[in-house]
């Protein structure tokens, strides 16, 4: 009993913090399955199928909010979905390693300049008024997609810096990041699924917590400041980042 409450914690855990920061929740699940004792390919396709449930979850909350800019999301999943596959496929033509430590210095000076960035409060932003280029938007999304497809990150760590930068605030980038993943996650899961690396044992251990979590995830990152929330956000990016190069350079990372 004690265990199937333990399993339950960690799922709230890392539900609260992918909903808080608009990343799915991959970056976590996939070190924790297979830290406890689930084959890396498994690992991998079960928070796949794991960070369906997470980010839908987190999507309900925030489209509650209404912080969800719902056309730059279809916009982002509809180019990352593609972005993806190519990702995917390029891996057997391309060192992943080399483009992990690129790719996580880029990410760790991203988080830097976010850090500093100041950021405006929802009330303080009217959606309708926020002008997207929707002509870029889709190429945020497709570079997200590689990027998740070649090196297995999630698609949230491009989704919210880009949006941000695009003149989203923070609040709306998270909240359309989570909602965009719905779709990527969902193409991701579906093509694991037939490869027979979703561990459907875990799913149902971990999906409860996962489901609780982002609800709660999505109310905390209500009530804090976007300041804050843009700070915290950045501290992620930057330790997803060192753990990219990390892995690229050969350590063994979780």
């Amino acid at each position: 009993m004690l265990k199937y409450i333990g399993y339950l914690g960690v799922g709230i855990v890392i539900g609260i913090l992918a909903a808080m920061f608009g990343l799915g929740g991959g970056f976590l699940i996939v070190p924790t399955l297979n830290f406890l004792g689930v084959e890396i390919h498994h690992a991998v396709g079960t928070s796949s199928a794991a960070v369906v449930f997470t980010s839908l979850s987190s999507a309900i909350a925030y489209h509650r909010q209404r912080r969800i800019h719902y056309k730059a999301g279809l916009l982002l999943a509809s180019t990352a979905v593609i972005g993806a596959y190519i990702g995917a496929w390029a891996t057997s033509y391309i060192s992943a390693a080399q483009l992990k430590v690129i790719f996580g210095v880029v990410l760790f000076l991203v988080a830097i300049r976010l850090y500093r960035k100041k950021s405006r409060e929802p009330h303080e932003v009217d959606l309708k008024e926020v002008k997207l280029n929707y002509k870029v938007v889709p190429i945020g999304g497709f570079i997200a997609g590689v990027a998740s497809g070649l090196l297995g990150i999630g698609g949230g760590a491009i989704n919210v810096p880009f949006l941000t930068y695009m003149g989203l605030p923070i609040h709306y980038a998270v909240a359309t990041s989570s909602f965009a993943i719905v779709f990527t996650a969902t193409s991701g899961a579906i093509k694991h699924y037939t490869l027979g690396n979703v561990e459907v044992e875990w799913l149902v251990l971990l999906v409860p917590g996962l489901i609780i979590g982002a609800q709660l995830g999505a109310k905390i990152a209500k009530r804090t400041k976007a300041s804050q929330l843009t700070k915290a956000f950045a501290v992620v990016m930057a330790f997803l980042a060192i753990r990219m190069i990390l892995k690229g350079l050969g350590y063994p990372v979780p």
